[in-house]
């Protein structure tokens, strides 16, 4: 029965010679969701308007481009030998932290240009960054990557996953942990939880902080799964970089109350553009 597993087709459709992957489609949809929601919020919160479409502008093609520059520096061995291959994302090979450090240091850079308080614009943000994420995992399930060890068919049927995800599972012969489904789900239970932190009415900088500590603790523990990691020496990057984040989000917590740095408190009605 294996044999005719057959997986999903990463194409979603074809323009003539140009082939439109589900890959940059799922990402795009992700982008564009927690763009209006961000956006939506903004409007709440008494951000300027057009503050996240300014942004975007900027950070979205930051983003990718370093999401990609972070991805083919530790691969670097490979494309070295295959340099045609750099610019080619729709066959998937973007890193994550790769386009957070782009994204968070251009809204920084924004910021302060705009008078804008960075922590205000990163807490309005951060829901929305991590349900994009959610979302995004789904391009990696497409192109049958960023899975984990191989498993049985029948783990994965005890997981009770629908059929098609099983399918996809089955990769050259062997099933995989899905690993893109896992990270998906933690980010969407971040989601509800950092929506439910908004009415507790957190500190200025706490919701974005909650959302990095959030992310990088599921992050660590799935990427121990993962056979794809980039590597650096013996060391997973990413959770070395997961621990990093953890680390620093609570120091930049604690350290921002105890200087009252974060006096002002995301309900408040004071929409000051306070650059805390």
């Amino acid at each position: 029965m294996n044999s005719t597993i057959q997986p999903l087709d990463p194409i979603a459709f074809s323009l003539g010679p140009i082939s439109v992957h589900w890959y940059g489609l799922i990402i795009g949809s992700g982008l564009a969701l927690a763009l209006f929601l961000a956006i939506r919020e903004g409007d709440k919160r008494g951000l300027p308007k057009d503050t996240f479409a300014d942004l975007m502008l900027w950070a979205i093609p930051i983003a990718i481009l370093s999401a990609r520059l972070y991805y083919v520096i530790f691969e670097w061995g490979y494309y070295s030998q295959h340099p045609g291959q750099i610019i080619q994302i729709w066959n998937g090979g973007i890193a994550i932290h790769g386009a957070l450090i782009g994204s968070v240091l251009t809204t920084y850079i924004f910021a302060k240009k705009r008078g804008i308080s960075f922590w205000k614009i990163a807490d309005i943000a951060a829901p929305s960054i991590i349900l994009g994420q959610a979302i995004g995992r789904w391009g990696n399930f497409m192109n049958q990557e960023a899975h984990g060890g191989e498993v049985t068919r029948t783990f994965l049927e005890n997981l009770q996953l629908p059929e098609f995800i099983i399918n996809q599972m089955y990769i050259n012969g062997a099933y995989y942990h899905p690993t893109f489904l896992y990270e998906s789900v933690w980010n969407i239970v971040g989601f509800i939880l950092l929506i439910l932190l908004r009415r507790v009415n957190l500190r200025r900088g706490e919701l974005f902080l909650s959302y990095v500590i959030w992310y990088s603790v599921g992050r660590f523990f799935i990427e121990g799964l993962r056979t794809d990691s980039l590597m650096l020496g013996g060391l997973r990057m990413a959770q070395s970089i997961s621990i990093a984040l953890i680390i620093g989000a609570i120091l930049i917590l604690v350290y921002r109350r105890k200087k009252n740095l974060a006096k002002d408190r995301y309900l408040d009605k004071n929409n000051q553009a306070l650059t805390h």
